[in-house]
């Protein structure tokens, strides 16, 4: 055996090990894949389809309205709905429309057939958690696009969401090649 071979083969299997541990830290700390289970996001995305969760974003940029994102509840299932409430903010809904501060906000992204029932933000946060009826800091209030078929914010259970429960944004669909591409 030749000594060049042996260098060049420690060289190549180095290689290997570096890339492993690259794509291994890219997938523990910048990205993930997530498959679409239920119907809860439709018509934005259906079951069966994936999407990449950019877990990186909110490390260092901030979390805003309609950011589509993968959130865990409190057992750590795992979901993915829409930030539609900030802190600070108070949030209802009447006669099919959202209230932000008590201003309507039209929400462009929901399918027209799909109503939601109404609620008011007191359903979501009693007045001990929640005492000047606002979403507390780092807190926010998520919805999926399909409201009747969504376990969300309105679920008893499931709540407001803390900033920490909130694991990346997604923007990004990958499934089906057919819909490859940014999600509004």
């Amino acid at each position: 055996m030749d000594f060049r071979e042996i260098t060049e083969f420690i060289r190549d299997f180095i290689g290997y090990i570096i890339t492993f541990i690259i794509i291994i830290f890219i997938l523990t700390f910048v990205i993930s894949l997530q498959p679409i289970s239920g119907n809860s996001m439709y018509p934005t995305l259906k079951e069966g389809e994936f999407v990449l969760v950019n877990k990186l974003f909110y490390k260092i940029g901030k979390i805003k309205r309609n950011d589509i994102v993968n959130v865990v509840n409190d057992e750590g299932k795992s979901f993915v709905k829409r930030i539609i409430g900030l802190p600070g903010e108070k949030i209802h809904y009447m006669n099919g429309k959202l209230y932000i501060d008590d201003e309507p906000y039209l929400e462009t992204y929901l399918n027209e057939n799909i109503k939601t029932h109404n609620f008011l933000f007191e359903d979501i946060c009693n007045k001990e958690e929640c005492p000047n009826s606002i979403i507390p800091e780092d807190m926010y209030l998520v919805l999926g696009d399909n409201r009747p078929e969504s376990e969300d914010s309105r679920t008893p259970g499931f709540g407001l969401r803390n900033k920490n429960d909130i694991k990346g944004v997604i923007s990004f669909k990958i499934w089906p090649f057919s819909e490859l591409g940014k999600i509004n």
